[in-house]
């Protein structure tokens, strides 16, 4: 996929204009873009659309409008939008109650290098995300609630994607293991489009 630049970002103003169609627009396409990985992580896969949408928002809330912050923003989310042989996805651990949370946090260290993707069927043959690319994620005996993943997909997971064949994705951590296999219909439909 194609690199986002100034061009294809709406001004301050224009955007206010568009921002609630687009934002429908955009929550509509996303629903079918998360998967859950058991009761307290979801994937959100991350697209040109997807990434747009955010560096949007982020010019919107921060009122960012020089040329230098705004080539900050896409020089910073511009590496989540796929480059045609990899998924990428943002990792969210969901815990509700604050304290649980915390608690979480430092239990689950590491649960970001435990995310994989393999064929249905052959969990034995996984190919395991590389998380968070020149970014530290976790301090102090815990980790951070938010993670970027990118899975970069060898050929035979590739024409399994693009045949709409089974995959399964699942994350293995000493206190957190579940899979999803086979991936939904429509996931596996939306993610076909991240593939060059």
């Amino acid at each position: 996929m194609q690199a986002l630049t100034r061009e294809d970002l709406l001004s301050l103003e224009d955007y206010l204009i568009q921002r609630e169609d687009f934002r429908r627009r955009v929550m509509r396409y996303k629903r079918n873009r998360h998967l859950a990985l058991g009761p307290n992580l979801t994937l959100y896969f991350e697209d040109r659309l997807t990434i747009q949408y955010q560096i949007q928002e982020m010019l919107r809330v921060e009122r960012i409008f020089t040329a230098a912050g705004i080539q900050e923003e896409l020089d910073t989310y511009n590496s989540l939008i796929p480059d045609g042989g990899n998924l990428k996805a943002t990792l969210m651990i969901e815990f509700i109650d604050e304290v649980e949370r915390r608690r979480q946090l430092q239990r689950l260290v590491g649960i970001e290098d435990g995310v994989w993707i393999a064929a249905a069927g052959a969990a034995n043959q996984r190919t395991y995300a590389i998380a968070d690319e020149d970014l530290e994620r976790h301090t102090d005996g815990k980790t951070s609630a938010v993670h970027f993943l990118r899975f970069e997909l060898p050929p035979e997971l590739q024409t399994l994607l693009r045949e709409k064949g089974g995959l399964a994705i699942g994350v293995d951590h000493e206190h957190y293991h579940h899979e999803v296999s086979p991936l939904p219909g429509e996931l596996v439909e939306s993610l076909r489009q991240d593939l060059a």
